[in-house]
């Protein structure tokens, strides 16, 4: 499957004292993408939530921390569905800084309707819009 890449630029406040991106905004990281992964889809998450009462939560998260990046460097951030359910789905997502894999994970992420908080199927426009997204980024 295609997968969607977003650029970000490591600033000052993504690093710790020893001058690196901190471990902990890689997830930052990952869920800009995502987020922009939809906006470029035609997923407006507020859209979302104001018509359907459906939201996107992380239900789990798994990574992997293979090198460092620093201030100023410009980042790619992959987005690629790897699994896909009726209520959730697997998003594996990678951070490069050019040719060099710096993180790693898998992100799953469940549908909820924001009233109850309990688990909801996600809608089907949203399935549309992904399978749409995904095989015209294919094909074109």
């Amino acid at each position: 499957m295609t997968e969607f890449r977003f650029p970000v630029r490591v600033y000052w406040e993504d690093t710790d004292a020893g001058g690196v991106v901190f471990y902990a905004n890689y997830l930052k990281f990952f869920e800009r993408a995502r987020t922009e992964w939809l906006r470029a889809a035609g997923v407006e998450q507020q859209q979302l939530r104001d018509e359907t009462g459906a939201m996107f939560v992380v239900a789990e998260v798994q990574t992997r921390y293979v090198s460092s990046a620093r201030l100023d460097d410009l980042l790619d951030v992959t987005v690629r569905i790897e699994e896909q359910g009726a209520a959730s789905m697997v998003i594996a997502q990678q951070v490069w800084r050019g040719q060099t894999l710096l993180a790693e994970g898998r992100i799953r992420i469940g549908c909820l309707q924001s009233a109850s908080l309990k688990p909801c199927r996600i809608p089907k426009a949203v399935l549309q819009a992904l399978v749409n997204f995904t095989e015209s980024r294919h094909t074109g």
